[in-house]
């Protein structure tokens, strides 16, 4: 029971003693009557003025006590006109206002904190106690390649579609590791926690290595490769003027023409090697894009027709699935262009008699998606995809894909290929912020 009831409790029994005494005091002592009057006077004054003096104060520092308990910091207490109760009042104030700016630092470094995370080159995501995504940033919806942050809220890190976030699960509590993903991409991730109200909450962080290894790797392999176009050519011209010189001495022997022969096929292969390892040394050549802003829709639609005339013959189907909103993206559209276009080519190439390829845009981020629903990738094969020299096809060189990474490098794309669960290899072009 609050303590004005208990006070009013108080002041109703006092009056009712004092009725009493009156009901039963004889009529003829009126100078008792008045006396008791008096008192009875005198006492509901000082209970008025002890109501004032100690209940108003304790109803008062009560209110603020709700106040607290709501958390409501921006109201204060009015004087209670009693010198120990307006200590307290004081005190309370003070307390109050020191609450108020502790809030609002705290907001403000949580909006610190928050734009920094949202702005950090680094991908972060944060899980609760049960280990589901509460929150990410733009760069780890990137790095993990899952769709929008509405799709990965609430999983759980393993139930994520995505190499990336498969690999972290290998990563222990509290440390940090190396992850390659295919050959195009690498990452430094960290698998750590961080305490809030007393519960560990783990988080991820990944900051993305691509470039500066990639960066390396490309002197490296330029290296060998520099090396190896200068001996290969130094040593098949050596050979091919042998050869020729062979050619033209038995040219004047008599049953020599099988032996001529097999001495121009040699030839015919030293300059097959020659071109070869020529055009490898090409690709370490290409020139620095020269960025200007460009519709992605627009560039893409400029090579319509090419990749009409690569589906040709091979019942294949484009499907066109581009942003209605433009997308501005600074790239060197003739550069961009060959790079779609042999994306495009070895699509085509993996469906063998009929299939579709989709190629789809998006706004917000900008991005570039080609599919298709050819015989698909492996996970070995994911691992060296990228690799100088590597190839898939009986045939092929390992050029194609080499000119492909080395380009989207130089324009800061991000990108991947893989064969997803729904079947379809994708092919995925990040282009970097603004």
């Amino acid at each position: 029971m609050r303590l004005k009831a208990l006070f009013a409790i108080l002041v109703l029994m006092l009056l009712a003693v004092f009725g009493l005494l009156i009901y039963q005091m004889p009529q003829h002592h009126l100078k008792l009557v008045f006396i008791t009057e008096g008192l009875i006077i005198a006492t509901l004054i000082y209970l008025v003025y002890f109501y004032h003096k100690v209940i108003r104060p304790y109803h008062t520092i009560g209110q603020g006590m709700e106040l607290l308990k709501e958390q409501d910091f921006s109201n204060t207490l009015c004087h209670v006109g009693q010198a120990e109760a307006d200590v307290i009042v004081d005190l309370f104030n003070r307390t109050m206002k020191q609450l108020k700016d502790l809030r609002l630092h705290v907001r403000e470094q949580n909006q610190f904190f928050d734009l920094l995370i949202k702005a950090s080159p680094m991908g972060v995501v944060i899980c609760d106690f049960d280990g589901r995504i509460t929150s990410c940033n733009d760069a780890a919806l990137q790095m993990l390649d899952c769709g929008t942050f509405e799709e990965m809220k609430g999983k759980a890190v393993p139930e994520l579609d995505s190499p990336l976030a498969q690999a972290i699960l290998h990563i222990e509590r509290g440390k940090s590791d190396t992850v390659r993903i295919g050959d195009s991409r690498i990452f430094r991730c960290s698998n750590l926690t961080f305490q809030d109200q007393g519960f560990p909450h783990p988080f991820i962080l990944i900051e993305s290595l691509t470039s500066e290894v990639m960066a390396a790797e490309k002197k490296a392999y330029e290296k060998v490769i520099r090396m190896i176009a200068h001996e290969v050519n130094n040593t098949t011209a050596g050979i091919t003027s042998t050869l020729d010189s062979v050619g033209e001495a038995l040219k004047e022997m008599e049953d020599s023409e099988d032996l001529r022969e097999a001495i121009t096929v040699c030839v015919e292969r030293c300059f097959s090697m020659s071109r070869f390892i020529t055009n490898f040394a090409e690709v370490v050549k290409i020139p620095d894009p020269e960025l200007s802003s460009k519709d992605l829709n627009e560039v893409l639609g400029n090579c319509k027709l090419f990749f009409e005339n690569l589906c040709s013959g091979k019942e294949i189907t484009l499907h066109w699935q581009m942003s209605e909103a433009p997308i501005c993206v600074n790239i060197d559209s003739t550069l961009f262009e060959q790079v779609v276009i042999n994306i495009v080519k070895n699509a085509a190439e993996s469906i063998e008699t009929k299939g579709d390829i989709f190629i789809r845009t998006n706004a917000a981020p900008a991005m570039l998606e080609i599919s298709d629903n050819g015989k698909g990738i492996d996970k070995e094969t994911e691992a060296k995809i990228f690799t100088p020299f590597f190839s898939t096809k009986p045939n092929g060189q390992g050029i194609g894909l080499i000119f492909i990474k080395e380009i989207l490098n130089r324009h800061r794309c991000s990108f991947s290929l893989r064969t997803y669960n729904d079947g379809l290899t994708r092919f995925k072009i990040s282009f970097p912020g603004e």
